[in-house]
């Protein structure tokens, strides 16, 4: 089983969930970063408390690690109300919901990670759920089977997602509101490593800090990975004071570059410059020269990496870019179309 990536966007396991939890912002006024996003529901959420009415659905869409399910607790305190928390994987068929859907009062909210993977049957239980706040729910099967209809308490749903593009439009039009989060920028993002290390009590100056900012891939979940495993290692190795120094040398010891890549990214640029010559080669030849899985590459590696400009996609395949040999200090070979056959003929794009 391969070991967790210290700079993966995804989250962890519980232990993680609930460190994560332990540093989240529990009012508006103090998250950082996603601007435009703040300020359009900092308006919604006023509107709907005025009224007294539920807040409209709401879609927040974008990649792992961004704060998706952070702002969903925030929206969740703005409106005083209680939220209820649960994903698609997890709900196989409409009785999966109806335990959340009937428990939930007036204003409620319900948080749906990874929206876009329901199932067509219950995200279609879902529409009129979300539209008229009922649902026609079947009781056993077969002739004794029988279909009542259960009125609901007006909720608000938040789905979140990291694959907009794989919702139907269907579901996508019943959210009233849309947001897709941006990554943030060193300085936001030494501001919430400065707010984390003052909740978990971590004694830092402002290069540590925006030294782990700079290689925390533009993602708060990174920053603060990094920081927690900062701080072990200037606990055991130095005198628990967070400086450059040991920042630098804990990020080395866990192999992560000035860039934010670890050992996996470079093997992927590597083999695309060394054994592909740069370019272009499939998904499939990468994978399989890696001896990793394609999903991995593709969810796990390629964003990042496509982000900063190290790599880009072609329809022959995948190409390195000059950035990425500047950064292996490599030399530089334009990739052309006919670099690598074998690249194209495990090429699936």
């Amino acid at each position: 089983m391969a070991r967790e990536r210290i700079i993966s966007r995804n989250s962890g396991g519980p232990e993680e969930e609930r460190f994560t939890e332990s540093l989240r912002p529990e009012r508006l006024e103090d998250c950082v970063g996603q601007q435009q996003i703040i300020e359009q529901l900092r308006i919604a959420l006023e509107a709907a408390n005025k009224r007294d009415e539920p807040m409209e659905h709401v879609l927040l869409a974008g990649p792992p690690g961004l704060g998706k399910t952070t702002f969903a607790h925030v929206i969740a305190r703005e409106l005083g109300a209680t939220l209820r928390i649960t994903s698609g994987p997890a709900i196989t068929k409409p009785g999966d919901l109806m335990h959340w859907l009937t428990e939930m009062k007036r204003g409620d909210v319900l948080f749906i990670d990874e929206v876009h993977r329901l199932s067509k049957t219950v995200e279609e239980f879902l529409y009129a759920a979300m539209e008229d706040f009922r649902v026609d729910f079947t009781i056993d099967s077969g002739i004794s089977g029988r279909t009542i209809n259960i009125a609901l308490q007006p909720f608000t749903l938040i789905g979140a997602t990291t694959r907009s593009g794989l919702l139907t439009a269907a579901m996508r039009d019943r959210f009233g509101i849309q947001f897709h989060f941006e990554f943030y920028s060193p300085q936001e993002l030494t501001e919430i490593l400065r707010r984390s290390a003052k909740k978990l009590k971590i004694a830092a100056n402002d290069g540590a800090l925006t030294t782990i900012a700079s290689r925390s891939r533009c993602t708060p979940r990174v920053a603060n990975r990094l920081l927690k495993r900062t701080r072990d290692y200037a606990q055991v190795r130095a005198d628990g004071m967070l400086t450059e120094q040991v920042v630098d040398q804990a990020l080395d010891l866990l192999q992560i570059d000035d860039m934010g890549l670890d050992e996996l990214d470079r093997s992927l640029i590597t083999s695309l410059i060394k054994t592909y010559n740069g370019g272009p080669a499939g998904i499939e030849a990468l994978a399989a020269t890696l001896g990793q899985e394609r999903d991995t590459l593709e969810d796990v590696v390629e964003p990042y990496l496509l982000q900063i400009g190290f790599i880009i996609r072609t329809r022959q395949g995948r190409c390195a870019t000059k950035a990425a040999y500047q950064h292996l200090q490599l030399p530089y070979t334009a990739p052309t179309p006919d670099n690598n056959a074998q690249g194209q003929l495990f090429d699936s794009e």
